[in-house]
């Protein structure tokens, strides 16, 4: 299957003709099929076979909404939807043939826009890969911000800066890839508790490490940050998991 690349108009995505929608699926039978629909209703499509492919696609094509298989070689699904979120707000739908409560409501607490069961018909799939994309335009594409400031701590998400500020001065915190990831997912909501789970997934998807690992990330973060002057951030929430810290 070729992969088909534009760039988005405002009146491309108005009347949604153009949109491009990456199809994460490692069965080629079914990608076929949908992109046969989707590609029939105007869309352009591209297809993935497996999660770091589809990380990949995303990368570089930039679709307007993602397709998601939940059992993926390579990564599965919730790893690549938890690194779609790390980087941004690109609609996605899962498809998976687990029809489990628990596995829609990690869907959807992860960041899933919505959730398909196999087997299901294509038309379907068009007609909520539409309202999902009509959804999206409703709320402008709302776009993270690049500069996130809690509290005294001033982090950039795009260059992957933090400072904090402690007095009349401004001081670089210099942290190695997942402690910020880590800090900066946890100052995006800074009065919620995130469990490790969710650390692990929404930080690290493309690791295989234990839950346990996340306390081993946050003890070296917090030391850096105890370093500068400052207790008690991140915060521990015993028995459930982290958050970024009291608020004043």
């Amino acid at each position: 299957m070729t992969e088909s690349h534009r760039v988005s108009t405002p009146t491309d995505l108005a009347d949604k003709r153009q949109a491009l929608i990456l199809i994460a699926e490692d069965e080629p039978e079914i990608a076929d099929i949908l992109s046969a629909y989707l590609k029939r209703s105007g869309f352009q499509t591209a297809h993935a076979l497996d999660g770091r492919r589809a990380l990949e696609l995303h990368q570089s094509l930039k679709p307007d909404l993602v397709l998601l298989d939940v059992l993926m070689p390579n990564l599965d699904g919730w790893m690549v939807l938890a690194e779609i979120r790390h980087r941004g707000t690109t609609p996605v739908i899962m498809l998976t043939a687990q029809d489990q409560d628990m596995d829609k409501l990690m869907g959807l607490r992860i960041g899933a826009d919505d959730y398909i069961v196999k087997p299901f018909n294509p038309a379907e799939v068009v007609a909520r890969t539409q309202a999902v994309l009509r959804r999206s335009l409703d709320h402008g594409y709302a776009i993270r911000p690049s500069v996130l400031r809690v509290n005294a701590f001033e982090i950039d998400i795009d260059s992957h800066e933090v400072s904090v500020q402690i007095g009349a001065q401004k001081h670089p915190l210099n942290l190695t890839v997942t402690e910020f990831r880590l800090l900066a997912q946890l100052a995006k909501a800074p009065k919620r508790v995130f469990s490790r789970a969710e650390l692990l997934a929404l930080c690290s998807p493309e690791s295989d490490s234990l839950e346990r690992t996340v306390d081993s990330h946050i003890s070296k973060l917090r030391r850096k940050i105890e370093d500068l002057g400052l207790q008690g951030v991140p915060a521990s929430i015993r028995g459930v998991g982290y958050r970024f810290g009291s608020t004043p």
